[in-house]
């Protein structure tokens, strides 16, 4: 169990493996490294597309810590994070929520398809203001949501929209590997500075 005046970061990947140069990994270990207490949601082996397992993935990291949190999500991990938030409780300081893929609107070549979504729960996606502060940041070409429509979610779930430039669904295979302002997002949510939108991304 955790007990600190500090919120735990509870960081909440997307349905892909661990990924070493990942920003999420390196956020991870940077703040660890400062003396911050990190939990991350580990992948799933199996059941990867199924919305239940994923929520319950993250009720699981929940139940171990005492004490507030500050959620740090990014892709289908956004998605996960909003569907836990409609039907659980904890204490959350505020959430990081990166590329939220827009699961409402076909997806690229090789990811599932709309069908499968919806047979695993996914959509329709929640559109609930969310009961914490956050932050989502968009990229303005991200292959798995368009900007309009993650600023609509954005202004759904009652969350300030930070634009961080053309960065792709900002992961390794788009270039990002390490995302400094993403410590700077985590600081703006503790610190509650949500109103003040950090430089974009370069």
């Amino acid at each position: 169990m955790t007990g600190t005046t500090e919120p735990t970061i509870v960081i909440v990947p997307g349905m892909r493996e661990h990924v070493e140069d990942h920003w999420q990994t390196i956020l991870a270990k940077g703040l660890g490294d400062a003396g911050r207490t990190v939990r991350v949601v580990p992948p799933l082996v199996r059941n990867r597309l199924s919305r239940d397992a994923h929520v319950a993935n993250v009720v699981e990291v929940m139940a171990q810590i005492t004490g507030p949190v500050l959620i740090v999500a990014h892709s289908a991990g956004v998605m996960t994070t909003m569907q836990w938030a409609q039907w659980h409780d904890a204490d959350v300081r505020g959430a990081l929520l990166a590329a939220p893929p827009d699961f409402e609107t076909p997806l690229p070549d090789g990811y599932p398809a709309p069908d499968e979504l919806a047979t695993h729960g996914w959509t329709p996606m929640p559109r609930k203001p969310l009961p914490f502060p956050s932050i989502v940041a968009a990229s303005s070409n991200d292959p798995l949501g368009s900007l309009e429509r993650v600023a609509e979610l954005a202004r759904d779930w009652g969350s300030r929209l930070v634009e961080v430039g053309p960065v792709g669904h900002l992961n390794p295979a788009s270039g990002h590997g390490p995302w400094p302002q993403a410590e700077e997002l985590v600081e703006a949510l503790e610190h509650g500075w949500c109103g003040t939108a950090p430089r974009p991304a370069s």
